[in-house]
């Protein structure tokens, strides 16, 4: 076994849960996780200062555990407290309380954004924020350093400074283009429809009524023990602190720091209708089109995939500065995955989070 495995499985076995639902047989269970903790601490660990995996079946958390260190020179582990960057994944979380707003009534996803936010500049042709949803808008993504940005910004308006001015990259529905300033328009569009504080209307609408404990947006200088030391370096060696940004500028599109027990919590509640109306729902999880009729694979804050054996899988994954993350609801079996680092590179392919929620789908596989 190399050095850094060892390493890292030193701080293997904190916050371990063990809750056993349903019919399945303790032993089954057993052995799901310890071949998923055998394929983290081998594939996944090594590559990173720190990380956390949760894996939750029909709402209940049957796994979740810490690996490495928060913080390296305090040699301070990571444990199911552990706050981390979720990057994009911030952007399904921010769908849902757009979509709560359409519930409401309060907000028409095809109107123009100005209706909203009427000082936005007219691009030409209408944007609108099903459009912004699913990457159709046609606004561009980061530039040159951005994601390295350290300044504050007053409220969210004042974020879109940053590249209101610039043309659009693509005509409207015309074009999948991946952006997450597309997310921060819907913020204010957010603000605009509930006539609420962006963060305030995501607490209260989303984040509390869900019990998401340990998720907030990642607010630079707040006094926060269990938020993650952010790292960056190609080797465990090589390991340093992530330079220091402020994520005010992105808050909807990747300004969240979350637990991965806690987007267990959050990827469950949208398996079934409940907080969410189904209608919702299949506003989340449908591949929107391009003008031209050609699927995005992307519905309003949502990837929409197979796994390896051709099962539908709902998932967003997030990088950021000093942290990445992936969210997985696998719809069928109602298993959810969440695995977060506190590196800026991420080191989870697709094929070890589907494997992960592989050992556990048979388990609690409906007839």
């Amino acid at each position: 076994m190399s050095r850094a495995v060892l390493r890292f499985g030193a701080a293997i076995g904190f916050a371990v849960l063990f809750i056993f639902a349903r019919a399945a047989e303790p032993p089954a269970l057993a052995d799901a996780i310890s071949k998923s903790r055998a394929l983290v601490a081998q594939r996944v660990a090594p590559k990173v200062p720190g990380m956390s995996v949760a894996v939750g079946v029909d709402g209940v958390i049957v796994w979740s555990e810490g690996f490495g260190f928060a913080d390296l020179a305090a040699k301070k582990p990571v444990t199911s407290d552990t706050r981390f960057r979720i990057g994009s994944v911030s952007k399904s979380l921010t769908a849902v309380g757009l979509v709560l707003l359409v519930e409401q009534g309060r907000l028409e996803l095809d109107a123009p954004v100005q209706t909203y936010v009427p000082d936005y500049p007219v691009k030409g042709a209408p944007i609108t924020t099903r459009q912004l949803g699913g990457h159709l808008a046609g606004i561009r993504h980061y530039r040159g350093g951005e994601m390295l940005l350290n300044r504050p910004f007053a409220n969210v308006r004042a974020s879109l400074k940053i590249f209101e001015s610039d043309p659009l990259e693509a005509p409207p529905g015309t074009k999948y283009l991946y952006s997450t300033y597309g997310w921060s328009v819907i913020s204010a569009v957010m603000e605009g429809a509930s006539q609420q504080n962006f963060v305030d209307y995501m607490d209260s609408k989303v984040i509390k009524p869900l019990g998401l404990t340990h998720t907030r947006i990642d607010r630079k200088g707040a006094d926060d023990p269990d938020r993650t030391q952010f790292y960056q370096g190609d080797a465990p060696d090589k390991f340093t602190v992530a330079p220091a940004v402020d994520n005010s500028y992105k808050w909807a599109g990747g300004g969240y720091l979350s637990t991965p027990e806690d987007l267990v919590r959050f990827g469950s509640a949208l398996l079934q209708p409940g907080l969410l109306q189904p209608e919702s729902l299949a506003l989340l999880f449908t591949s929107q089109k391009t003008s031209d009729g050609k699927p995005t694979a992307y519905g309003i804050g949502w990837v929409i995939d197979q796994d390896a054996r051709g099962h539908r899988i709902l998932l967003h994954t997030g990088g950021s500065i000093g942290g990445t993350s992936v969210l997985l609801l696998h719809p069928t079996t109602r298993t959810v995955v969440a695995m977060v680092c506190n590196h800026s590179r991420s080191p989870f392919d697709k094929a070890a989070y589907e494997a992960i929620a592989e050992l556990f789908t048979p388990l609690f596989a409906r007839p």
